[in-house]
């Protein structure tokens, strides 16, 4: 573990925020390999694997209840330095997140047949959705305990053991992909349904590695057998900070599954075109989306220590860094989108509909970065239902906007992207306020009481 209320902020976001990216870059490899090999299958493969993993959002949304509210309770705890307490919640969340993995196993098996009928184009997507998602789904559904894992290890500052199992994992599933795709020696070729098994395989290798590690490492976050069980207080706190979260991920789902639902009466080179954007779009945010799951934890610890100075000082870093990025990074995906595409897709139809959806959506990067970085501070105050607020209009007033002009049959594909980048914006302006007001409120006010936090405002640096 690692007392984050000690040292440069910025070096501790930097030298969190690094593990974090590369072990987010390799849960977004894992599905960009799927897309690689699949890609050249054809576009009604990629459509399906596109639409199927569509869901991999869906479990996402839920996995947040725990890869935040356990993040945020753990960062409480050892900024209090009660590591006991730690422990429990630690100990609790393995138990709900088990019982979560087992019981999307139960629910994708037997109703996810029924999303894809109303979401794939024609029958041969359909049943390559099928294909993949039924040998895909154990991935997905050890999220949950994968996800309890890490957040509960981020919340005590420990991230790079958990990268490097990923990464060993994720050459795994680079390895086995297109031999299952293809077929090679005594495998039989299994098209897409391959993909989905490499990923299942290389995910199970991951849970097994992270097991061995925390079994052989006394000095991380112990479970207590006698706290893996169910426990009201935790999972309250934990539905507290992690269910607001979770259903803005939710909605982002609906938001998805929206559009997939229009794309389907333009083509399935479009649904094609915008899973593979998207997925590419994720790959570029990562280096942002790492700084925003650093800070929760370094201004978690430090807020429960009561060192507010250190908060404000992380907020200020955090905010910065992330629209930078989001600047440098939004420039060639405006200028030049069509560059990303290529290596994934022969067909020109997807390749246009990606590099479409791509150069629109790049105005989106700046506005999207205000928001992880409000999202993060929330989070360290143990309070995202600002960033539910927030998102809950973004897309309630896109899906607004979109079937309106659904309605007015005057709907292209332009028009589409362009809502989205005016409500991203929206969104951006309001969590912000909404942010000044919860650091005047949990910052500024207490700050002005005690004499050696007085110059909070004015002076932030900290060594």
């Amino acid at each position: 573990m690692q007392d984050l209320t000690k040292g440069p902020i910025q070096k501790h976001i930097i030298s969190m925020a690094l593990p974090i990216a590369i072990g987010m870059l390799i849960q977004t490899l894992y599905f960009i390999i799927d897309l690689y090999f699949v890609g050249h299958i054809g576009k009604t493969a990629l459509a399906g694997v596109s639409t199927a993993g569509n869901l991999f959002f869906f479990v996402m949304a839920l996995t947040q209840v725990f890869n935040v509210g356990c993040a945020t309770l753990i960062a409480h705890a050892i900024g209090r330095k009660d590591k006991q307490h730690a422990n429990k919640i630690y100990s609790h969340t393995m138990f709900y997140s088990v019982l979560a993995t087992l019981l999307s196993l139960v629910v994708g098996y037997g109703f996810s047949g029924n999303y894809f009928l109303a979401t794939a184009v024609d029958n041969a997507t359909y049943q390559a959705c099928i294909d993949y998602f039924y040998w895909f789904l154990p991935s997905i559904s050890l999220q949950f305990v994968l996800t309890a894992i890490m957040a509960s290890m981020r919340g005590a500052g420990l991230v790079k053991p958990f990268m490097m199992m990923q990464m060993f994992a994720l050459i795994i599933n680079a390895i086995l992909s297109p031999i299952l795709i293809t077929g090679v020696g005594v495998f039989t070729p299994m098209g897409v349904s391959g993909a989905g098994l490499a990923s299942s395989i290389a995910a199970i290798i991951a849970l097994l590695l992270s097991m061995l590690y925390l079994k052989n490492n006394k000095k991380t976050l112990q479970l207590r057998v006698a706290d893996i069980r169910s426990d009201w207080p935790t999972l309250k706190n934990l539905l507290r900070v992690g269910v607001p979260a979770g259903s803005e991920f939710m909605l982002t789902f609906l938001y998805m599954a929206v559009i997939y639902w229009v794309l389907a009466d333009f083509g399935a080179h479009e649904q094609a075109g915008f899973g593979l954007g998207s997925r590419i779009m994720q790959s570029l945010f990562l280096p942002v989306l790492a700084i925003a799951f650093a800070a929760p934890a370094i201004a978690g610890q430090n807020y429960a220590a009561g060192k507010l100075k250190r908060v404000y000082v992380t907020y200020k870093f955090t905010m910065l860094i992330t629209v930078t990025l989001m600047l440098l990074i939004s420039i060639p995906c405006i200028v030049v989108p069509h560059i990303f595409f290529t290596a994934f897709s022969d067909d020109p139809q997807v390749i246009r509909a990606a590099t479409t959806f791509l150069s629109f959506i790049g105005f989106n990067f700046v506005p999207a970065g205000i928001v992880f970085s409000a999202s993060a501070m929330f989070q360290a105050f143990g309070n995202t239902w600002p960033s539910l607020l927030g998102t809950s209009i973004r897309i309630g007033s896109f899906c607004c906007l979109l079937f309106f002009y659904l309605s007015q049959q005057a709907l292209t594909i332009s028009t589409m992207w362009t809502i989205s980048v005016v409500t991203v914006c929206i969104q951006a302006i309001l969590v912000f306020i909404m942010l000044q007001v919860t650091l005047k409120r949990r910052v500024f006010s207490k700050a002005l009481k005690r004499k050696s936090d007085v110059r909070l405002v004015t002076n932030t640096t900290v060594s």
